[in-house]
């Protein structure tokens, strides 16, 4: 079994910060002038340094960012940084890349009226939405679509969704920007990303009654977005269909409407197809980084069914390169992660905030048993495959996809050596490190933090586990010199 590597990459500093005030618009606070009364304080309390700050008009608000000064230093990363030391890693690097414009996808609610439209995220602990229009944290090419999108539903006629009465056209509205244009220097694609726009519309699909203001609307931002228009800054748009009442803002219906069907983006060094439904990383500056500390992934098991045309299409690009086996599965791998575990030496898990099922944390710690009980077994893999009964694994199988060379039989009994974790949720994160280590099935090796979200309290990280105990973790002597005999 092919092994994904990590990449040996120079020793980096505790925190990188690219950041640079020429990016910035400032203005002069003069510090205050001391009462007439008292003299000048010998000592004043220096302003806090404007380099690395928000500076945006909605941060009171708008409930996406909650950190307005220091941007490439979250204050949560002094508690990720002990936390790693008491655990034996003493090395917590930390990247941070771009701090402004740097949010390439987002999802926004509509609501208010037909003349005056909201479009933005709601209010914290509430659904009331708040007007973003000027986002920091935005790609600018996104405020910029968000205000044609305003344009047209003032222009149109269109009615934002009433959350009370289940009424109005529009619901949300997801941007997607891709800074994919190879006709570019390397320097102007991110500038000049073009946005995929789509349109959660309240019906069940596009031959409902409203689907006239539905195509109207997206021939507007068209025919004033699109290659042919002065902003040319709309990549495409799509429509999703959506009637239900609760908070799930995507349904399962999909329609394209206009411009390129396919959406492509350079991460890692090789291209990336993503569909409208597929999750992607926000920040797709800071993921290129992590991701070229990973060389090569073998078995792709994905929960979403609607991701594996995109992994085809971006397969069908790797074919060239490929020198092992690399296979996509549609399967919910917290049932019988055991079925996935074997035959592997890594790992890659990506879970939500959330963190992993109980079902996988447990297969991991037990992996010694596991172990064992395949020394003891002397059941051929073949007729393993043979006899294999279990529905969800046959029907994984059955809806795969495979390139590159097969696998050979001599490794379909492997156990990983390696477990790569990539967190988005630091205290899921915390919970999963301890149960792993706890069971001394792991050790934590290394583990690298990226500011993917700048302006919160969210730290992207990327942990390595090794299997068995480590070194660094074994009982210390208590240091008590024995007494010598008399």
């Amino acid at each position: 079994m092919p092994r994904f590597l990590l990449s040996t990459l120079p020793p980096s500093p505790l925190i990188t910060c690219h950041a640079s005030s020429g990016t910035l618009r400032t203005r002069h606070i003069p510090p205050p002038s001391p009462p007439p009364s008292l003299p000048p304080n010998p000592n004043p309390t220096p302003l806090p340094s404007l380099t690395c700050a928000l500076q945006c008009s909605h941060f009171q608000s708008c409930s996406g960012c909650t950190q307005e000064l220091n941007l490439h230093r979250p204050t949560i990363l002094d508690e990720a940084t002990e936390f790693f030391k008491s655990i034996g890693v003493s090395k917590f690097t930390f990247d941070s890349c771009k701090l402004w414009g740097w949010r390439c996808r987002a999802k926004l609610a509509v609501r208010g009226s037909a003349k005056s439209p909201l479009i933005g995220l709601y209010e914290e602990g509430t659904h009331n939405v708040v007007d973003i229009p000027h986002c920091k944290a935005h790609h600018p090419n996104i405020n910029a679509a968000v205000e044609l999108l305003r344009q047209g539903i003032v222009e149109l006629n269109v009615e934002p969704y009433d959350e009370d009465q289940g009424t109005g056209d529009l619901r949300y509205v997801q941007m997607a920007v891709t800074t994919y244009n190879t006709s570019l220097r390397a320097s102007e694609r991110y500038r000049n990303g073009k946005v995929q726009v789509a349109l959660v519309w309240n019906s069940r699909n596009e031959n409902s009654y409203n689907s006239d203001k539905l195509n109207a609307l997206a021939n507007f931002l068209w025919r004033n977005g699109g290659p042919k228009s002065n902003l040319h800054l709309v990549h495409s748009v799509w429509a999703n269909f959506q009637t239900s009442s609760n908070n799930i803002i995507f349904g399962n219906r999909w329609r394209h409407l206009l411009g390129e069907k396919d959406f492509w983006e350079h991460v890692g060094g090789i291209d990336i197809s993503l569909a409208p439904s597929s999750f992607g990383q926000a920040n797709t500056r800071a993921f290129d980084v992590l991701l070229r500390k990973l060389q090569k992934s073998v078995r792709c098991i994905e929960i979403n069914k609607e991701s594996k045309v995109s992994f085809e299409k971006t397969a069908d690009r790797l074919l060239h390169i490929i020198e092992s086996s690399i296979s996509w599965h549609h399967a919910d791998a917290s049932k019988e992660p055991r079925s996935w575990i074997v035959g592997s030496d890594v790992i890659v898990v990506d879970p939500p905030r959330k963190g992993l099922d109980p079902s996988l944390v447990d297969a991991l710690q037990s992996i010694p048993r596991m172990e064992l009980k395949a020394k003891s077994s002397f059941e051929s893999p073949r007729s393993k495959d043979k006899d294999e009964k279990r529905p969800w694994i046959l029907r994984a199988r059955e809806d795969s996809v495979q390139i590159g060379s097969k696998t050979t039989s001599d490794d379909s009994e492997a156990l990983p050596e390696t477990l790569i974790y990539i967190s988005c949720g630091w205290e899921s994160f915390k919970e999963d490190c301890n149960s792993l280590l706890s069971s001394k099935a792991w050790h934590l090796e290394k583990a690298h933090g990226y500011n993917f979200f700048p302006g919160t309290q969210s730290i992207e990280v990327l942990a390595v586990f090794k299997r068995g105990q480590g070194v660094g973790l074994k009982k210390k002597k208590s240091g008590k010199k024995k007494k010598k005999p008399l």
